[in-house]
């Protein structure tokens, strides 16, 4: 019986994301979120804490969207306005940004964009927030006040659109490389 404990606590362990692999799976997620859904600094920060604390929350293929998705999607609801919100849902590698399959988490978001490319420098939480917003009161992130991003209209709807030539691929030093303003 003991035996049996310690394998099933082995194959939960086994299937856990690394805080290394969440943090840079975060980070990159998030950067790509920022880019397309046009996050002010701050909506940038908090929308990688709620990254991070959804994939350090994964034990298995039953948390992928389970609560603690449900969880991510409601503290986004908080800090993205309501067009940021639909483009996020309408965009299924943000919305579902994780699966398990074949037995390994594969992030859909690196069939639309480079793994070595970056648009905006880490958040300055990057280095110091280590998780666990998720795991205090319910919607943490209702009482924060984030600043509105600009808003580009074409008529009376909001949109913005990436272009794929405006990268920055980072230095091992943490500054980018290969930078271009966007146009």
């Amino acid at each position: 019986m003991m035996i049996l404990a310690m394998m099933m606590a082995m194959t939960i362990t086994a299937n856990a994301m690394s805080y290394n692999v969440a943090k840079n799976e975060a980070l990159f997620l998030s950067d790509k979120m920022a880019y397309e859904l046009n996050l002010t600094p701050a909506q940038y920060e908090s929308v990688y804490e709620i990254n991070l604390d959804y994939l350090m929350s994964l034990n298995g293929h039953r948390d992928v969207f389970g609560a603690w998705w449900s969880r991510r999607n409601a503290d986004l609801r908080y800090v993205l306005t309501n067009w940021q919100y639909d483009r996020f849902m309408r965009l299924n590698y943000f919305y579902r940004p994780v699966e398990w399959r074949a037995g390994a988490w594969h992030f859909g978001i690196y069939s639309h964009y480079s793994r070595a490319h970056y648009y905006n420098a880490r958040p300055r939480v990057f280095v110091t927030y280590l998780g666990g917003n998720n795991r205090k009161a319910a919607h943490f992130y209702a009482d924060r006040h984030m600043p509105r991003p600009a808003m580009h209209h074409k008529g009376a709807v909001a949109y913005h659109k990436p272009t794929p030539h405006h990268d920055k691929t980072w230095r091992s030093n943490g500054r980018p490389m290969n930078h271009h303003p966007r146009r």
